[in-house]
C-alpha cells in the first residue's frame, strides 16, 4: 500500500516533467522542422529562442477592406519559454533541470529523436523521452519495484517506466500514461 501511494505521487511529478519536455520538443519542431535528440539543444532553444506568430488586422473576407489596403498581416515574436511555460513561473534553473528525472538523484531522462516511415510510406518526425521505474522508484521497497517492472514488461507488455513519444512508431507524441 505504501509503495503504491508513493509510486502514484512520484508518477504525477515525472509525468509533468515529460509533458514539459514534450512541449519544448513540439516548439523546437515548429521552428526547426524536426525534433532534437539533445537536451543541450532543447534547453538552449527554450532559454534563447522565440516563436514567430502572424496576426491579421482586419478580415481577408472583407473584399472592400482588402481592396482599400486596410487588411494587414503583422508578425511578432514571443520567447519560447513565455509561450510553452506561460504562467508557470519557470526560472532558468527550472528549464535547465528539465533533463533530470525527479526523485532520481540527478539521473537524466533517456531521449532520442529521428524520423520514421509509416506503413503508408509517409516520413514523420518522432521523438521519445523516458524514465525507467528503477530511476525514480529505486529507493522504495525493492521487491515491490521488481514486481512492478515484471508485471509491466511481461504481463502488460509495456515499457517498464514512463515515456512520451516513440522512436519505433508514430504516436503523435502521446505519453504511455494517457
Amino acid at each position: 500500500m505504501e509503495f503504491e501511494k508513493e509510486r502514484k505521487l512520484r508518477e504525477v511529478v515525472v509525468v509533468q516533467r515529460l509533458k514539459d519536455i514534450r512541449s519544448a520538443q513540439r516548439a523546437f519542431k515548429q521552428v526547426h522542422g524536426r525534433y532534437t535528440p539533445s537536451f543541450d539543444s532543447l534547453i538552449n532553444f527554450v532559454l534563447t529562442d522565440s516563436l514567430t506568430y502572424r496576426m491579421s488586422i482586419g478580415s481577408m473576407d472583407d473584399s472592400l477592406a482588402v481592396a482599400q489596403g486596410l487588411v494587414q498581416n503583422v508578425e511578432f515574436k514571443v520567447p519560447v519559454r513565455d509561450t510553452i511555460y506561460s504562467g508557470r513561473g519557470f526560472t532558468d534553473r527550472d528549464i535547465r533541470e528539465i533533463r533530470i528525472v525527479p526523485f532520481s538523484g540527478g539521473q537524466e531522462f533517456i531521449m532520442d529523436a529521428g524520423e520514421l516511415e509509416t506503413e503508408s510510406r509517409v516520413v514523420v518526425q518522432v521523438f521519445e523521452a523516458k524514465a525507467p521505474y528503477k530511476t525514480f522508484l529505486a529507493d522504495l521497497d525493492h521487491q515491490e519495484l521488481v514486481n512492478l517492472i515484471d508485471r509491466t514488461k511481461n504481463t502488460l507488455n509495456r515499457y517498464p517506466g514512463l515515456k512520451v513519444g516513440s522512436i519505433t512508431e508514430a504516436t503523435n507524441d502521446a505519453g504511455n500514461w494517457e
